[in-house]
């Protein structure tokens, strides 16, 4: 009982309220704070992530402290023609389609084929259709087609002091202008 009172003293001593909070509930007879909004000059800025994460049920990614996931840094973007350098598909060329920074894999047009059940409808009845599946970034190498050749990717400056990649073996630059409007203009059609 002694116990009790002194816990009730303890907690009526104790004052939870911020500067110019109004106080409308309380605990133990304690006047609580209540949030209150942001004064008129402060704004929050909302920041809308666009990160696509393809992950299944079980898997567990290592976030940021803000709880996004750590995304890996990758050699080859969306456009780049690479050939495959180890797994089933090994030796074929393709061009990249999509990106997952999130487990560094991407997928390849028309390499790594999977097939996928799709359950019927009133309307339509099921079948199965084959997909791409993911490939791992490192299991991929940029390719040249006018060489006929896979390479390392390098970066340099280039003399307007643009940062380009470009193929070690040929020197070829794989950064254009003209390519990226392709690949965006592409990207918006589908």
């Amino acid at each position: 009982m002694a116990g009790v009172a002194a816990l009730q003293g303890a907690m009526a001593s104790l004052s939870i309220l911020a500067p110019g909070a109004a106080s409308t509930s309380s605990f133990w007879g304690n006047r609580l704070a209540t949030y209150s909004a942001p004064q008129p000059g402060i704004r929050f800025m909302v920041k809308i992530c666009p990160i696509e994460m393809r992950l299944k049920r079980w898997e567990r990614k290592k976030c940021k402290p803000n709880s996004l996931p750590v995304l890996h840094k990758m050699h080859v973007r969306i456009g780049d023609t690479v050939q495959v350098i180890a797994g089933r598909e090994k030796g074929k060329v393709g061009e990249v389609t999509r990106l997952f920074k999130h487990n560094s894999t991407v997928i390849v047009k028309d390499l790594n084929l999977k097939s996928k059940h799709k359950k019927g409808t009133d309307d339509e009845p099921g079948e199965i259709v084959m997909i791409e599946g993911p490939i791992h970034s490192s299991n991929v190498m940029l390719y040249s087609k006018e060489k006929n050749v896979a390479s390392r990717v390098g970066h340099k400056f280039l003399e307007d002091g643009t940062k380009v990649r470009y193929l070690v073996k040929t020197g070829e630059v794989i950064d254009s202008v003209e390519k990226w409007v392709q690949v965006f203009k592409e990207g918006n059609s589908e």
